[in-house]
C-alpha cells in the first residue's frame, strides 16, 4: 500500500511554534523552507510520499509545482485556495490509486477536514503531525547515536587477514 501525506503548508506554519516564530521574526520564506526540511526528514523516516500545498490566493501568478528534498511542493494559482487545491488533489489521487493508496491530509481547518474525510481521505491535525515529526527526529537521533557508539566500540580493532592472524597467534604462544 502506498501512503501519501498532503500538507496544508501555511496551516502548519500558523500552528507550529518554531515556524510561527520564524515567520514573525524573519520572513515567510524561512518558515516555508524550515517546514520543508522538517517534512523531508519525516518523509525519509515515515515512508510517506509528501506533497505540501502553499496558498497563493492573494499572490498574482500561475500555479507552480516543484520538488525540494524529494518533497513535491505546490503553489496554488491566483484565486485558488490551498483548501480547493487539496480537495482536488485528494480526489485525483483517490480516483487514480483507489484503495491501493492511503491518503492523509494534514490540516487543522475543521471544514477542510470534513470535506476530505467525506472524499475518502484520512485527516491529521497540525498538532498530531508535529508530534509525529518530533518523534521521528527522536528516533533518528537515537539510531544515529546507537550507530556511532557501535562504530566507536569496534573502531580500535585492527582487521588482518588469516595468515597474519596465524603468525600473531603463534608469536603470542611463543611458537615460531
Amino acid at each position: 500500500m502506498k501512503d501519501i501525506l498532503i500538507v496544508d503548508g501555511y496551516n502548519m506554519i500558523g500552528d507550529w511554534d518554531e515556524l510561527k516564530l520564524l515567520k514573525d521574526k524573519h520572513q515567510l520564506i524561512d518558515a516555508r523552507d524550515r517546514l520543508i526540511e522538517l517534512l523531508a526528514e519525516y518523509q525519509a523516516y515515515s515512508h510517506y510520499k509528501i506533497i505540501v500545498v502553499f496558498d497563493a490566493y492573494q499572490v498574482p501568478g500561475v500555479a507552480t509545482k516543484e520538488k525540494q528534498h524529494d518533497i513535491e511542493i505546490i503553489y496554488t494559482r491566483v484565486k485558488e485556495t490551498a483548501d480547493e487545491c487539496i480537495e482536488s488533489l485528494t480526489m485525483d489521487k483517490i480516483q487514480k490509486y483507489g484503495r491501493l493508496t492511503r491518503i492523509t491530509v494534514a490540516t487543522s481547518d475543521m471544514a477542510e477536514q470534513s470535506v476530505i474525510f467525506g472524499n475518502g481521505a484520512l485527516r491529521m491535525p497540525a498538532s498530531e503531525l508535529l508530534m509525529e515529526v518530533r518523534e521521528s527526529q527522536r528516533q533518528i537521533t537515537q539510531t544515529v547515536n546507537k550507530d556511532y557508539a557501535r562504530q566507536r566500540k569496534f573502531s580500535n580493532r585492527v582487521q588482518v587477514d588469516a595468515e597474519t592472524k596465524n603468525k600473531l597467534e603463534n608469536m603470542r604462544r611463543g611458537l615460531k
